[in-house]
């Protein structure tokens, strides 16, 4: 899976339009003036639309990452790409990944 890689300013939802926002930035790895995510690192979703339980299972808290780039790293761990894939929690949904920079790209 190749892709455009993830950064800060990435615009990244969950299914249910919240936003997410990663909890940690690779601190030395920066493309376009912000820095890198990587794979173990979660992000944190606020505005979630869905409902909590019992009207729904909702709403999404955090979003861990299932998928990174398989050849290029960012301080040991995989850097997170557009092609990447994440799970919501407590919802078991994923994200929509809508805009990334797109100066460079990683396998």
């Amino acid at each position: 899976m190749s892709g455009f890689v993830l950064h800060q300013g990435a615009t990244v939802t969950c299914l249910h339009g919240g936003q997410a926002q990663p909890t940690k930035p690779d601190a030395r790895v920066s493309v376009s003036g912000m820095k890198v995510t990587v794979q173990p690192v979660p992000y944190t979703i606020a505005g979630c639309t869905l409902p909590p339980p019992t009207a729904g299972n909702g709403p999404c808290v955090t979003a861990q990452w299932t998928s990174g780039a398989t050849r290029v790293k960012a301080s040991g761990q995989p850097l997170l790409l557009q092609s990447s894939q994440a799970v919501c929690a407590p919802t078991g949904t994923g994200v929509i990944i809508a805009t990334t920079q797109t100066r460079v790209k990683a396998i």
